[in-house]
């Protein structure tokens, strides 16, 4: 029969594990979102830039975020977006990079975007992402195309990807004139910091320690 310094061992293990985040996205509070598998940092507001000075009349307004890409790469990388919850200012945002292997065409899981619409939305090829509980995550989330950094080689063009919308590229990767006006979603390398264990469990386990302390000495 398990003893009660066993049992309270065990439970303290099951709310640890129960704590811990097991998906690919966390949200870390602060309008920051990471991603454990690619070790980026997303704005939760996908169309953060909305309304800023970058935000040109490439679409006929200047607050619907559409950008031309010389200012969506200009507002990501100049961007300083406060964490309310840490209190640091971060300014290393840059564009989404691309995998330039894949080429045109669906199914691209290697670029930062791709992995974002396939595998934490569950999106499908010229279809809708399924993921619920991950895109509850963010805000925002623009139709159309989103630019991404790297360019191909040559000419006025850059990469971008069709996140979601009314026809049959979403998921798609793509090249496209640097002129025209599409969404901007910042996002940085690395993490912000560690998810802080709950309160509760730090007064459970230091009662825990209390309490083993308490048992071994009425054994002696």
């Amino acid at each position: 029969m398990m003893s009660v310094i066993t049992k309270l061992i065990l439970i303290l293990g099951l709310i640890i594990v129960v704590n811990s985040p097991q998906a690919a996205l966390i949200d870390r509070g602060g309008g920051l979102i990471y991603d454990t598998t690619l070790n980026i940092t997303w704005l939760q507001n996908a169309n953060y830039g909305a309304g800023s000075v970058y935000d040109d009349a490439s679409t006929g307004t200047t607050t619907d975020g559409f950008m031309i890409w010389q200012n969506a790469s200009g507002w990501a990388a100049n961007l300083s977006y406060y964490d309310s919850v840490r209190n640091v200012t971060y300014d290393d945002w840059r564009l989404p990079a691309t995998d330039e292997s894949c080429g045109f065409g669906f199914n691209c899981t290697t670029s930062e975007m791709g992995h974002l619409y396939y595998v934490d939305f569950g999106g499908v090829a010229g279809g809708s992402m399924t993921n619920s509980t991950n895109l509850a995550l963010f805000q925002n989330i623009q139709p159309y195309g989103y630019w991404s950094t790297i360019y191909p080689s040559g000419g006025d063009t850059s990469w971008l990807f069709y996140f979601h919308g009314t026809f049959t590229q979403n998921g798609w990767q793509d090249v496209g004139p640097t002129g025209n006006g599409l969404s901007a979603w910042a996002v940085r390398d690395g993490d912000v910091a560690a998810v802080p264990v709950p309160g509760a469990v730090w007064l459970f386990g230091s009662g825990l320690i209390g309490l083993m302390g308490l048992v071994r000495h009425k054994k002696r």
